[in-house]
């Protein structure tokens, strides 16, 4: 069995998701109009004026007016009702639809129980069915009742950092030059197409992160180890730099297929990096402009808006670093973990799909579970490849 290197973020709890406001329709008022007493005529005989009985104008209300008004509010909320159950059951017929999903008859049931046992059904079948499949929402606008469908990929709170360092430690090995180049074309890959952040880019999270620590040690000059440490800093940025300019470089992308056609497999190593690489170059054939960002939720939707400074941001948890070993390494997640522990929640790609008369969108994040899986596999290759090499 090979041995999956996973960073885990927090407690390994996962992260809350944002309950979605409900969407109430506009409620109004209907206020009776006042109604006059009518005065009697006068009798021929008499002249004297009689004056109406109290009682009569408010019995004249009640048998004329009142029970026309509940009449009618009673068919306006029969008429509503109809309208929402009619919207109801088109909107969740587009939705079986697109997910190829027989959905139970329900119809046949009073309201509301029709609707909730076809909702129930609904989320289990899409439960079992659909991969990446989140949750459902009925809403309810001022023109119809209509279902958002949500899916999302769940990143598991995991630290999706690659270390470049063992890179350039099997660039200096003949025995394995060669899985180096073939690495290089899938990182090269990684950096320019699929838009995995480095943490010598000034915009990047680590870098910053990286810098910070780098000003502790400096200020803490007193320790023996200091000296020590601020050459493990030099050693990272060094490095660094020499990968990126490596990974840089485009040829890599040019000759990603011809060194992967010449590749031979001699051992499980040379193996496993010939299955990245066929991932990798698959991958740029059928999406060769898509980011890993692609899907992040956008931060002006108001369904997926969110305080940044309560949201992890994908950028964060993805990204090269140096290593993922040794004493630097472990000072690092420790801030990142004690930083992401104050969040409330973590980005991770999202799909909503709206079921509202319109066509539904054709997208899935087919892209995204089999890019993920390649990040778990080549973090996995060069964490694991010192023991490899012995």
């Amino acid at each position: 069995m090979n041995y999956v290197q996973a960073h885990y973020i927090g407690n390994n709890q996962p992260a809350r998701t944002k309950k979605t406001k409900a969407v109430v329709p506009t409620a109004q008022r209907v206020h009776p109009l006042d109604a006059k007493t009518q005065r009697c005529k006068r009798g021929s005989e008499r002249q004297t004026q009689v004056s109406t009985n109290t009682n009569v104008a408010n019995g004249f209300l009640k048998i004329s007016f009142l029970p026309k008004f509940k009449e009618t509010k009673t068919v306006q909320a029969c008429e509503e009702k109809a309208k929402m159950q009619r919207d109801f059951y088109s909107s969740l017929s587009k939705l079986s639809e697109h997910y190829k999903i027989d959905p139970m008859q329900t119809s046949q049931f009073d309201y509301p129980y029709n609707m909730a046992l076809a909702i129930w059904d609904m989320e289990e079948k899409l439960k079992q069915r659909v991969l990446n499949w989140q949750e459902i929402r009925l809403l309810q606008d001022s023109k119809k009742t209509y279902f958002i469908s949500e899916e999302k990929y769940n990143t598991g709170t995991t630290l999706y950092y690659i270390p470049i360092e063992p890179l350039y430690q099997m660039l200096h090995d003949p025995k394995r030059k060669k899985n180096a180049q073939l690495l290089i074309s899938v990182c090269s890959y990684l950096y320019h197409i699929a838009d995995i952040p480095y943490f010598r880019q000034e915009d990047s999270y680590l870098y910053w992160m990286y810098e910070m620590h780098k000003d502790w040690v400096e200020q803490d000059d007193e320790t023996d180890e200091a000296e020590m440490y601020q050459l493990e800093f030099s050693k990272a940025e060094l490095i660094g730099d020499c990968i990126e300019q490596k990974i840089f470089n485009p040829i890599n992308l040019r000759v990603f297929e011809q060194r992967l056609n010449a590749f031979k497999n001699r051992d499980t190593f040379d193996h496993e990096c010939w299955q990245a690489a066929c991932t990798a170059l698959a991958l740029y054939t059928e999406y060769p402009r898509e980011s890993i960002f692609r899907n992040s939720p956008i931060k002006d939707d108001p369904e997926n808006e969110a305080d940044e400074n309560e949201t992890i941001g994908m950028e964060k948890y993805i990204s090269f670093i140096s290593h993922t070993k040794g004493w630097l390494y472990e000072n690092l997640a420790e801030s990142i973990n004690n930083e992401f522990n104050e969040y409330g929640e973590m980005q991770e790609p999202t799909i909503c799909k709206c079921f509202d008369g319109k066509d539904a969108t054709n997208t899935s994040l087919d892209f995204e579970n089999r890019l993920f899986a390649l990040l778990d596999d080549i973090c996995s290759l060069l964490y694991n490849y010192e023991t490899t090499r012995k």
